[in-house]
């Protein structure tokens, strides 16, 4: 499972990236894709960060829909950005990845914020994807 774990990290620094430079996730993932291969120091990205990331683009306006309307009293552009990468990869993993149990999407959103975000930012990414796990049946029926 360390492999998925870190999987998921490197999805999440994609997603980062991606946000903090303002251009679309698919081409910083590709950028990755084309790093490692040039570079034999640099790991490949892997089959299932590829398909989370993939994944994550097929459905950002849905993923972040989701969190405007439900992350009470927090607007999607004033939340620190480390935290809305994180609730984004953590809910499009909840979500719409299938063969990942509720629990283990949670726990690795809830891991990510440990390492890198605020002492307040596991209990915002827990208490989030619980009410998406919640909803979920309906948040895809929404789709």
């Amino acid at each position: 499972m360390a492999a998925r774990s870190n999987a998921r990290k490197r999805a999440f620094q994609i997603l980062f990236e991606a946000d903090q430079r303002g251009v679309p996730v698919r081409e910083v993932l590709a950028d990755w894709v084309r790093h490692a291969r040039s570079d034999d120091r640099q790991p490949p990205v892997n089959a299932f960060t590829m398909d989370l990331v993939e994944g994550y683009a097929d459905k950002v306006k849905r993923i972040d829909d989701l969190i405007v309307t439900y992350a009470v009293d927090w607007e999607l552009d004033r939340m620190p950005v480390v935290d809305r990468n994180i609730v984004r990869l953590g809910a499009y993993e909840l979500i719409w990845v299938d063969d990942t149990p509720d629990a283990v999407a949670i726990d690795e959103a809830v891991q990510l914020a440990k390492e890198f975000s605020t002492d307040e930012s596991p209990s915002f990414v827990n208490g989030l994807l619980a009410r998406f796990k919640d909803l979920k049946p309906s948040l895809r029926r929404g789709e």
